[in-house]
């Protein structure tokens, strides 16, 4: 009885081994060769990420040879002509988060397989395909490409491991580009920013962003510095204005007034936006003017506010820095003496003797 007790519980002890085995036969270890990396850019609000492994050059010879050039069978997987996976192991995977042009071709917000055919003239194609989690190319099947582009690629010094990266960024775009061996592969990747920052404004505004007038005044007013949306921008305002009958939300409808046509209206709202102003706020807008090249509007301003305020050297200060924007030199002389005779902190006081010491030379 004792031996056939010992003998299954033997056997219950190798049933659990067996089903532990199978459940988690390995530890994780580090990947080699050709570990994964992740690198992404922020375009606007947008942002691209690329997850990929990262080969070695190990002096082999890639162009032709480790990549093959064209498209080529790989006797393996769905058996297809396939092009290059663009990296190494699993797809390198494309992430888009908003709809974006791809070398001028619209493709949607989400996650792409990004793959590369070369040539040996340095032509080939970038391909977006739907399919993302294939491993590779084995199974690529070009009824699921989302995109396929025409690109060059370019010669730069060697690079050891694939690596990728952004170049190039603007306020709208970026370049990704594959470094390997001595060839880049550029991408373009644009987003329409303005617009899209105007759609999530409008989202934003319905959540917690829409129950205070800032959130109303950002929108607005980012509507009035890109020229977009200026319409939809001028109920916002009207509702942050509302809310808060201030200078920043009245110098924000009067700017969109005035951008679009209603000149009129807009110079009545400024008067009463300047008339409620405190003097940082009719400081920031002088300095605003002078740097948009409106130097008697600027000066206008900063006169205002020495009346206004005349006990403040830094009212003075500034009056100084739009005559001497103007070219006026005398007057600018002037105000910057006037400020130092006013006993001003530390900063105004270094900037008026600074200016007066370029004035003098």
């Amino acid at each position: 009885m004792t031996k056939l007790l010992a003998q299954r519980t033997m056997l219950s002890l190798l049933t659990i081994v067996a089903s532990v085995t199978t459940i988690a036969q390995q530890i994780t270890t580090p990947r080699t060769p050709s570990p994964a990396a992740s690198t992404t850019q922020t375009i606007g609000i947008s942002t691209v990420t690329v997850n990929y492994s990262r080969p070695a050059v190990k002096n082999r010879v890639v162009w032709g040879n480790l990549v093959p050039f064209g498209w080529n069978v790989q006797g393996f997987g769905a058996g297809n002509s396939a092009p290059w996976r663009a990296g190494a192991n699993e797809n390198t995977v494309l992430k888009l988060s908003h709809p974006a042009m791809i070398e001028g071709q619209s493709v949607p917000a989400g996650e792409y397989g990004l793959f590369f055919v070369i040539n040996a003239d340095n032509s080939g194609e970038a391909i977006l395909s739907r399919d993302s989690r294939s491993w590779g190319s084995f199974w690529y099947d070009p009824k699921n490409d989302q995109v396929r582009v025409p690109i060059k690629t370019r010669a730069i010094p060697m690079t050891e491991i694939l690596t990728y990266d952004f170049i190039n960024p603007s306020k709208t775009s970026a370049e990704l580009v594959l470094n390997w061996e001595k060839k880049q592969f550029p991408v373009k990747i644009e987003f329409d920013v303005d617009n899209l920052v105007m759609e999530n404004a409008a989202e934003e505004l319905k959540g917690p962003t829409g129950f205070a007038w800032q959130g109303y005044t950002s929108a607005a007013n980012y509507a009035l510095q890109n020229k977009v949306n200026q319409e939809q921008a001028l109920k916002w305002i009207d509702q942050a204005v509302a809310q808060n009958n201030s200078f920043a939300t009245l110098s924000v409808k009067s700017g969109l007034l005035k951008s679009t046509g209603k000149t009129e209206e807009s110079d009545k709202i400024m008067k009463d936006a300047l008339a409620i102003a405190t003097e940082n706020e009719l400081n920031l807008y002088g300095y605003q003017l002078m740097n948009n090249g409106q130097q008697d509007k600027a000066i206008e301003i900063f006169t205002l506010v020495t009346r206004r305020f005349p006990n403040s050297a830094n009212a003075f200060d500034s009056l100084g820095e739009g005559y001497a924007a103007k070219g006026d030199k005398k007057n600018a002389i002037v105000n910057f003496k006037k400020s130092l005779s006013m006993n001003p902190p530390a900063n105004v006081k270094a900037n008026s003797e600074k200016f007066l010491k370029q004035l003098s030379e």
